[in-house]
């Protein structure tokens, strides 16, 4: 089976990128299966069940997403392996720009907009400087210059990334994409396997459930300004 991360920050078009790149995968007879990862609340799985996509839905809650990620994808693709599925794509949840959702010899793809500003790229960390791919979306809300300024910016920051522009609306360079994602090697288990990058790190009172303000309540990884 293909296994495939897909990341992103919120509302970039990841679900209907993933959408589009299916419908693609569909017409060559390929069974396709979405676990979509989120924080708190998350109907993108009724867009795949309304497709017919097999899905699976996992809510952090009071976790942070990233490490409830990689909790769990093992047991994902073993999900996928069961119900013999060709292609398992997970959607992370609109991750914070110091999050680290890719998996050394997994295909990783970061999808980022080109609303978000041009100086945005340099402030995504791993998700974006790691990725295998990175797909630029809302490309037709902007001037073709504005498109080649922002691609510039991701390629600064990830020269090694292959750089694609998909319409989710339209489906507009989902083939492509699909294309470059067959390439993906075949997995058996991801047992044994790395991130790519560490992820953030913690382990403090507050995230033990402390609330109050104060150094007297602050205890274990915390780091201070320098005034």
């Amino acid at each position: 089976m293909k296994f495939i991360t897909i990341s992103g920050p919120p509302s970039s078009g990841k679900t209907s990128v993933i959408l589009k790149v299916i419908e693609s995968y569909k017409l060559q007879n390929q069974k396709c299966g979405v676990v979509k990862f989120d924080c708190l609340l998350t109907d993108d799985d009724k867009l795949y069940e309304a497709k017919g996509i097999p899905v699976k839905k996992g809510l952090s809650g009071g976790l942070c997403p990233d490490h409830y990620f990689v909790s769990n994808v093992e047991a994902c693709v073993e999900w996928g392996k069961e119900l013999g599925l060709n292609i398992l794509i997970s959607e992370s949840a609109g991750l914070c720009n110091r999050c680290s959702p890719h998996i050394r010899g997994v295909t990783a793809v970061c999808v980022i907009d080109n609303l978000s500003g041009v100086n945005t790229p340099k402030k995504i960390g791993p998700m974006l400087k790691f990725a295998d791919i990175v797909v630029i979306t809302k490309g037709d809300i902007v001037s073709q210059a504005e498109r080649e300024v922002f691609a510039s910016r991701v390629k600064v920051v990830n020269p090694r990334a292959v750089i694609m522009h998909v319409n989710g609306i339209t489906g507009q360079g989902a083939f492509e994409l699909a294309t470059v994602l067959n390439d993906t090697e075949d997995i058996d288990t991801l047992k044994g396997k790395q991130l790519r990058f560490s992820m953030p790190a913690a382990l403090c009172s507050y995230c033990l459930g402390e609330t109050r303000i104060g150094d007297a309540y602050q205890m274990g990884n915390v780091k201070k300004m320098d005034f």
